[in-house]
Formats: structure tokens, C-alpha cells, sequence
């Protein structure tokens, strides 16, 4: 695995020591260059949360992932760079079914500089496009919106704010207890096959663009955003292959079945030890997303008494 192709692959041409603005760039440049998608899961690819597999898929394939391929690697080069980062486990509050998903539902990262700590993210889609500031109540605006961090019993939750000083939108809550890559393995295998999954349930690609606005591959649909207007274009399956290649440079090795069916509202549950979310937006404590010996997974957990 080489650094200097990484940063090529993302477009990266900025300063090479360990600084915020470093960590700005590197950000910014890996969420334009590296989709955030579903492909492999429709594609008969399986996805192994080996650092190697997934440097080969983004690098060399030049392809894009989910949360745990994208942060995953991006974790390995800021340590090559010689910032400090650890990764830490969130639960996605899922946009179709409004319910806060399982324990290691999420990969988050987290870098040290100095006395300063930042929450990164290159593997949620439409989310912060900059490093931000952990710092509980701090509205921060950026190009992607305005987003505070809060915290309550010792979890943080992230908020994209509609307005300055308004409320806000929960997109995940997080705790800070430091995980491994292996630690998310289950949560992995279960993203790429339940019905509760919008990774199972949907195919799709997705990039920011230059200027703002989103640009979005799914099912048979191709859809634009850009402020608050939102345009969709129906696709027949023989054109997707080549608008995923010159959209967002993915050449897939697979055959795409397409996919967009709705997402499964799973069942409800209490008494698993899930913290309650800390904002008043989110899942009740018996309406929680979590595996249920899905098949083909792995029957350990992601130690869910301790988040």
C-alpha cells in the first residue's frame, strides 16, 4: 500500500505534515474523489474489512465503499501521515425508517492535534464536508451546511442544523471508546444482506459536486440536488454501467443488478443495553436497529451492552 498513490487517487497536492489544514484537504479531496456507494454489495462482491482489499478496491480500482471501506482506509493513510486517529462506533438515525440503527452501524474517526480533537467522516454521504471541532454546542457552518456535535450521558450526537441557532436534524450519535476495524466485521456482513439496510435495499453511487449540490446513482434513477432543487432522470439498465464510469469514475468488474426497494422497518426491541439517544429526535430506547442471526453472518456481536 503506498501513500503517494493514495494521495493521487484523491487528487491531493496540498502540504504532507500533519496539520488542520492538511486534514482539511485531505477530507475534502477524499469525499470529491472516492464514492460513497452500494455497488459491490449488488455486483456479487463481497466486502472483507481487510486494509489491503479495500486499498485495492479505492486505489488501484479506483472505486468507492461504504462507511467502513472509506474511514477504514482513510484512517490507515492519516496514520501514515502521522496524525494521531482513532476510530470510534456510531448509529446511523436511518432517513427511511427514522430509527437509530445497531451498536458499530457506523464508523466514525476521530484525529488528535495538540490539545484538539476533530470528527472526521468520509464514509457518510450527503454529511460534513470539513473536519469539525469536538466541541458540544458549537454551531459550525460550512459549505455543507451548519452542523453541531452534542453530548449527553456520554454519547455525542450530530446535528445538521436548518438554520443558525435552530434545531437541528440528528444524523448519528457516536461514543468516544476507541474500536479496530474488526471490531465492525459483523455490523459489515449485515449491511450487505438485511432487509433493514439501505446497503442491501438499494444500489446506488453517490458524489458531492463542485460548487454544492450532490449527485446520486440509484436503482434505475439518476438524481441531482443542488440547493433546494432536485431533478431525477429515469435510466434503462443498459446505460448505467457506462454513467457510473463517466459520473463517478467507477468500472465496475461485475455484473449491476440494480436495485431500489424499500427499506424494511425491523422489528422492535427493548432490553438490549442500547444508550437512549442524547437529543430528542431519534429512536426510543424499544425501537432500535440491530442484526438478529442475520444469515451468513458471524454469531458474535459488536459487544452492544457497552455503547
Amino acid at each position: 500500500m503506498d501513500v503517494g498513490a493514495y494521495l493521487s487517487r484523491i487528487g491531493y497536492q496540498g502540504p504532507t505534515e500533519p496539520t488542520l489544514e492538511m486534514l482539511r484537504g485531505l477530507h475534502r479531496c477524499h469525499l470529491f474523489s472516492v464514492p460513497f456507494e452500494s455497488l459491490s454489495v449488488h455486483c456479487g462482491e463481497p466486502i472483507t474489512l481487510a486494509l489491503p482489499l479495500l486499498y485495492d478496491k479505492i486505489v488501484r480500482r479506483r472505486r468507492g465503499g461504504f462507511c467502513y471501506e472509506n474511514n477504514g482506509l482513510f484512517q490507515w493513510l492519516l496514520r501514515a501521515l502521522g496524525f494521531c486517529v482513532v476510530g470510534l462506533a456510531g448509529r446511523v438515525r436511518n432517513r427511511f425508517t427514522g430509527r437509530l440503527g445497531p451498536p458499530c452501524d457506523h464508523l466514525v474517526l476521530l484525529a488528535r492535534l495538540g490539545d484538539q480533537r476533530f470528527l472526521c467522516d468520509v464514509g457518510f454521504g450527503d454529511g460534513f464536508l470539513e473536519p469539525l471541532w469536538l466541541e458540544p454546542g458549537l454551531e459550525q457552518p460550512q459549505e455543507g451546511g451548519t452542523f453541531r456535535l452534542g453530548l449527553a450521558g456520554g454519547v455525542w450526537a450530530l446535528e445538521r442544523l436548518r438554520a443558525p441557532g435552530e434545531e437541528g436534524q440528528m444524523l448519528y450519535t457516536f461514543t468516544l471508546e476507541e474500536r479496530e476495524l474488526g471490531d465492525f466485521a459483523t455490523m459489515c456482513c449485515y449491511h450487505q444482506q438485511a432487509p433493514s439496510s439501505i446497503f442491501a435495499c438499494k444500489s446506488f453511487c453517490s458524489l458531492p459536486q463542485p460548487g454544492g449540490g450532490r449527485l446520486t446513482y440509484m436503482g434505475w434513477r439518476l438524481i441531482a440536488t443542488r440547493g433546494g432543487e432536485r431533478t431525477e432522470t429515469p435510466l434503462q439498465p443498459h446505460e448505467i454501467p457506462a454513467l457510473l464510469q463517466h459520473a463517478f469514475g467507477a468500472q465496475l468488474s461485475g455484473t449491476l443488478v440494480p436495485k431500489d426497494q424499500e427499506i424494511q422497518p425491523p422489528p422492535r426491541r427493548g432490553g438490549d443495553g442500547a444508550s437512549s439517544p442524547p437529543l430528542n429526535e431519534g429512536a426510543p430506547r424499544n425501537e432500535v436497529e440491530g442484526p438478529r442471526n442475520t444469515p451468513g453472518c458471524p454469531a458474535q456481536s459488536c459487544r452492544e451492552g457497552e455503547l
